[in-house]
């Protein structure tokens, strides 16, 4: 599967989260004609692999909800090679802002810079960054894989972004990019995860077709979501 074309590598946005039932989910995409505009890559599969410190040091300060945090994933669009793109961001979150840093990469790079061998891109901010990032928790591993399958939306000469998620799962063994993409399911059957991206205010006519469909903000990570179920289920 084919990566979006020139992928942004510096963001700064305010991200909405709701959760929508399999009805609402259909409302919303039918609402939506004629303001959004489909990508083109349709439904993508995506996974991302978070790393962590060996005792979930990030995880667990995200789910304690504090008004900064942080985190770093290498994303894949579908099942990943050691040869094809992949995608390593830096994502942090303070006062409800959401700022990322991303490059591209491929896993025997990123192996590498995860055992602390240089850096993970040419130079640059961002490379500064990350390798902070890496050398600031000292020992980052893989943590937990979520998967799912997304459909995006843009408006076109306008920065506001849709995503719906479908089919949210996760796993924390096998802990790859390359074998699959099955997981544990994260919600019910049949609901869906709704982000809105947006630089500025929400316009209007979003605002009331969200109001018209019952659908309400909430606040969920995904990765903290899987984080927690898997918790429960070694506690059974």
């Amino acid at each position: 599967m084919t990566a979006p074309a020139k992928p942004i590598v510096v963001m700064k946005r305010y991200e909405l989260k709701y959760i929508l039932t399999a009805e609402q989910t259909a409302f919303f995409k039918e609402r939506i004609k004629g303001h959004m505009q489909e990508d083109k890559y349709g439904l993508c599969s995506i996974a991302s692999l978070y790393y962590d410190t060996p005792n979930y040091r990030l995880i667990r300060t995200s789910i304690e909800k504090p008004k900064f945090k942080e985190k770093i994933r290498l994303r894949s669009y579908g099942l990943a090679t050691d040869s094809s793109p992949v995608y390593l961001e830096l994502k942090r979150k303070a006062y409800g802002i959401v700022y990322k840093r991303r490059v591209q990469s491929t896993i025997p790079l990123v192996n590498k810079f995860f055992g602390g061998e240089g850096d993970i891109c040419a130079g640059g901010q961002i490379n500064r960054e990350i390798t902070r990032f890496r050398d600031y928790y000292n020992t980052l591993v893989p943590a937990c894989l979520v998967i799912y399958d997304r459909i995006a939306y843009f408006q076109p000469d306008g920065d506001l972004r849709l995503t719906i998620d479908h089919d949210p799962r996760y796993r924390m063994d096998d802990l790859t990019l390359t074998s699959s993409m099955e997981g544990i399911s994260l919600l019910p059957e049949g609901c869906t995860i709704l982000e809105i991206k947006v630089q500025q205010a929400m316009p209007l006519w979003l605002t009331e077709i969200l109001s018209e469909g019952k659908i309400y903000k909430t606040s969920f990570s995904k990765v903290g979501t899987a984080f927690k179920h898997q918790m429960q289920s070694v506690t059974v």
